[in-house]
């Protein structure tokens, strides 16, 4: 199968994330996104590389028989939801069948690794569930009239107008609508991403789920000529607050950024009217939160996941941290932090963004919690520094997971248990094989679904020292028969080699080089690292992993 090969075929299942493995008529396997199991596609293969073809999606020929919700009117052209048209049950179904692929093909099934999978909590609301959106300005297409909205699946230019967009409720429509109406009427032109001319670039909205307070942010660029801004704006302020909303505006703010990058960047942000934040709840908490300032977008979402992280940490036994340290380690506005501070002696919270760390103590005064210590840090400098040693671990990383040289030092802490919060199931399957790898064993795994109708899931995992066991040392013993170390005599090709000679399997570099990474050895931060933006790295089987190991272990590299 070449590139521009133009075909049909069945799509047999959808793997993490959002690959549709397509099977054609003559048994070919294409990946094509954006699709969803029993559908009969049409597509054109725009990528080979080793073999796998990756194809782009032009039309749906027949549904899948899963299909029978009636979809967003927006659905298909907006690259915002994938699995809208399947009934939300069957969407949980499809979510937990692919982290437990990823799980299984990285560390065993529950049988196998002894763990056990609990399944999937759903969201509380299937709609209107999210509490943040970004929508931008542009052209519906070239030359056309403004745009304010999300972007066309699969263009970087194009924007489609989702003024029925269904996974926020009704305020974000209205707020929507009575921007694009305003600054149509008055010809504002758009922040162009080509020429970087013009002057309309996002529209940021937040509202309070609990407490319906809501916040506006127009992001605009400095260029204003032809027109007067300070009128415009008070115009737009005018526009906004003389609608009617189920909710209540707290503040409505101009931002500006003539960053070329298509981003929400904040170079300076002015209040229009009321304030520069407002307030949500979660769990009995109170919590600030700032245009720009990370929280879950799903509120009611929120508290299922947290709810089963403090159930995985606490267990059957309350006290369980009484007089214990606990660290929250990527602990963005320290939502899971306070929720623990009650129960244990004190909670250090470790967060590269300063911002988040400054809302998270505001916050944790907010609440009367004085056993809360944030730092501003990454996670894999800051560990070094900190002198009280902790208890307890909770891991709640970006989507890349957690740098490497991090996980050594977390596992060199030796506590008994930890719980991983991860929001990428591909990353957690690579960390997860790490700490196995170091000593530590699978205990209980949890889907929360947060962001229904997409393709994206949360996963919280409960990780226990194995007992009766030593962890795994690293021991670089010099080789009496030269100036070499073991390392330096035992070469990739001499672990393929050993490899395939005893157990008649061929391994990659890749996987060599993750498994190394895996049992501790230090091969530089950027060793056989991709040069790709977004790489996309395939987990070596568990078998391989295995007999690497043995590889490693007859070189005395372990």
């Amino acid at each position: 199968m070449k590139k521009g090969f133009r075909g049909t075929g069945t799509v047999e299942r959808v793997d993490f994330p959002n690959k549709g493995i397509v099977v054609t008529d003559d048994g070919d396997r294409v990946i094509v996104k954006n699709t969803i199991p029993g559908q009969k596609v049409e597509f054109v293969v725009n990528k080979v590389k080793h073999q796998r073809a990756e194809g782009r999606l032009m039309e749906v020929i027949e549904k899948s028989p899963l299909e029978t919700e009636e979809p967003c009117p927006h659905f298909g052209m907006c690259g915002g939801c994938t699995y809208q048209t399947v009934p939300y049950e069957k969407q949980l179904d499809m979510k937990l069948t692919q982290v437990k692929k990823l799980i299984s093909d990285a560390i065993g099934t529950e049988k196998e690794a002894g763990y056990e999978f609990i399944g999937i909590h759903g969201s509380p609301k299937k709609s209107e569930y999210r509490n943040k959106m970004e929508f931008s300005f542009g052209d519906e297409y070239k030359d056309g009239p403004l745009a304010l909205g999300m972007h066309k699946r699969g263009s970087f230019y194009d924007l489609v107008t989702v003024s029925d967009c269904q996974i926020v409720d009704k305020d974000f429509r209205t707020i929507l609508k009575a921007t694009l109406d305003y600054f149509s009427k008055n010809n504002i032109p758009y922040f162009h991403r080509a020429t970087h001319k013009g002057y309309l670039r996002h529209l940021l909205v937040r509202k309070a789920t609990k407490t319906g307070e809501i916040i506006v942010d127009l992001v605009t660029s400095t260029q204003t000529e032809g027109f007067n801004e300070e009128e415009l704006l008070a115009g737009f302020r005018y526009e906004l607050l003389t609608r009617h909303y189920d909710g209540r505006f707290k503040g409505v703010l101009h931002t500006k950024n003539d960053s070329v990058a298509d981003v929400v960047k904040n170079e300076g942000t002015e209040v229009l009217y009321g304030d520069s934040y407002f307030y949500e709840e979660l769990l009995g908490l109170k919590f600030k939160i700032t245009p720009f300032s990370f929280f879950q977008t799903n509120s009611l979402g929120a508290e299922v996941l947290y709810e089963t992280a403090r159930e995985f940490i606490l267990g059957d036994d309350k006290d369980s941290l009484n007089g214990k340290t606990v660290y929250d380690l990527y602990s963005g506005t320290g939502t899971i932090a306070q929720l623990m501070a009650p129960v244990c002696k004190e909670v250090v919270g470790v967060e590269i963004v300063e911002e988040a760390v400054c809302a998270a103590k505001e916050n944790a005064a907010l609440n009367g919690l004085d056993n809360c210590k944030f730092i501003a840090g990454d996670v894999l400098k800051v560990l070094d520094d900190i002198e009280e040693k902790p208890d307890y671990i909770i891991l709640d990383p970006p989507r890349d997971g957690i740098h490497p040289k991090a996980i050594g030092k977390i596992i060199d802490y030796g506590v008994e248990n930890m719980v991983y919060i991860s929001c990428k199931p591909t990353s957690l399957a690579r960390d997860l094989q790490i700490f196995m790898a170091r000593g530590y064993r699978v205990e209980k795994i949890c889907c929360v679904d947060m962001f229904p109708n997409t393709y994206h899931v949360e996963t919280v995992v409960k990780l226990s020292l194995k007992t009766n066991q030593p962890k795994i040392e690293v021991t670089m013993c010099p080789d009496e028969e030269s100036n070499y170390t073991p390392e330096e005599k035992a070469t990739y090709q001499k672990i393929k080699d050993y490899v395939k000679n005893k157990y008649g399997v061929n391994v990659h570099t890749s996987y060599i080089a993750q498994v190394k990474r895996m049992c501790g050895l230090d091969m530089g931060e950027n060793y056989n690292k991709s040069k790709k933006e977004n790489p996309e790295v395939k987990q070596c089987p568990q078998e391989k992993v295995e007999y690497i190991k043995d590889a490693l272990r007859y070189y005395k590299l372990m």
